[in-house]
């Protein structure tokens, strides 16, 4: 196996959802979605892969694999987050985004019931998983690609079901100042510290990416037991939600995991400086935007292929 890909760094790993990811949960979706148009040539060597896995509505009727790296690689027998539950509502449905390794679905709604008990909140609010066979995304994300991130709101779940409009249209709450400097005392409330406690403290998860002022936050606010801060790390663009990634799963050979993290809780000024340099918090715009060339088939996971040509599992 390719191991090359747990070493990427992290600007790479996450460029997409450093160019999208701070408006991915502010961006709207759509009340009546339109099926995209056919390709004209869909077995274009060429073609990026995400245009073919966006395509694809359906999970495979396939046994549950994740393969790749998580922002390189798909996965076969996904399932879905049901859009409702007793402690959680899917937002943004017409993204068709809201699957995942059951692993993960498992553990969503596990968390949305320790929030609604220990933060007194009704519930989260789940914004994107992966797609029905993972891949890359037209929009939004370079990870997510197999069934192993989520992410959630830093909004509470209102107490009651959202309707369809809402869930397309409802903007999720801004959770840093405008100097970029903290979080903004006005929206943040100890329940937000309770629920990126609690799924901090799952065994299978790994990484947690949220705003570098949220992580400020953290290290300030938490009591106690503090070694769950290890898997709290900042990055761009985590101002309305926060990622969850999990672990491969057990026996999961085709999977690719991250290490462990090794800095203990990376609380100290020096750990958190660069993400408030100036040109960091206010970085100069570009005239045009560097446009990473799309992952081809060719560039996936062999076994993606056949991911990609599988029968639709029955809906």
């Amino acid at each position: 196996m390719n191991r090359r890909y747990i070493f990427l760094p992290f600007f790479l790993v996450f460029a997409g959802e450093i160019a999208a990811g701070a408006a991915i949960a502010q961006d709207k979706g759509s009340i009546n979605p339109k099926p995209l148009p056919p390709l004209a040539n869909p077995k274009d060597p060429t073609i990026g892969a995400r245009e073919l896995f966006a395509r694809k509505v359906l999970p495979t009727a396939m046994p549950t694999r994740a393969i790749g790296f998580y922002s390189h690689g798909c996965i076969a027998g996904a399932q879905a987050l049901p859009i409702n539950g007793k402690t959680w509502q899917a937002m943004r449905l017409s993204r068709n985004r809201n699957w995942g390794h059951p692993d993960l679905v498992a553990l969503v709604a596990r968390l949305s019931a320790k929030v609604h008990k220990e933060a007194g909140w009704p519930g989260i609010l789940v914004g994107d998983m992966s797609q029905p066979r993972g891949g890359p995304m037209l929009t939004g994300h370079a990870s997510h690609q197999v069934g192993l991130d989520a992410d959630i709101w830093l909004t509470p779940m209102p107490d009651r079901q959202l309707s369809r409009e809402e869930r397309e249209e409802m903007p999720a709450v801004m959770m840093v100042r405008p100097d970029r400097l903290d979080i903004d005392p006005n929206v943040w409330m100890p329940g937000h510290l309770i629920m990126i406690r609690d799924a901090a403290q799952e065994p299978s998860v790994q990484r947690i990416f949220v705003n570098a002022a949220i992580k400020k936050a953290l290290c300030r606010e938490a009591k106690g037991d503090r070694s769950w801060l290890s898997k709290i790390r900042p990055m761009y663009g985590h101002d309305y939600h926060f990622h969850i990634r999990i672990k491969c799963p057990s026996g999961g050979t085709e999977c690719e995991s991250q290490p462990e993290p090794t800095e203990g809780e990376a609380c100290s000024p020096a750990d958190l400086a660069y993400w408030f340099r100036d040109e960091v918090i206010h970085p100069k715009p570009q005239i045009e935007p560097p446009k990473p060339k799309p992952l081809t088939m060719a560039q996936l996971p062999p076994a993606c292929r056949q991911v990609l040509a599988a029968p639709d599992a029955k809906h």
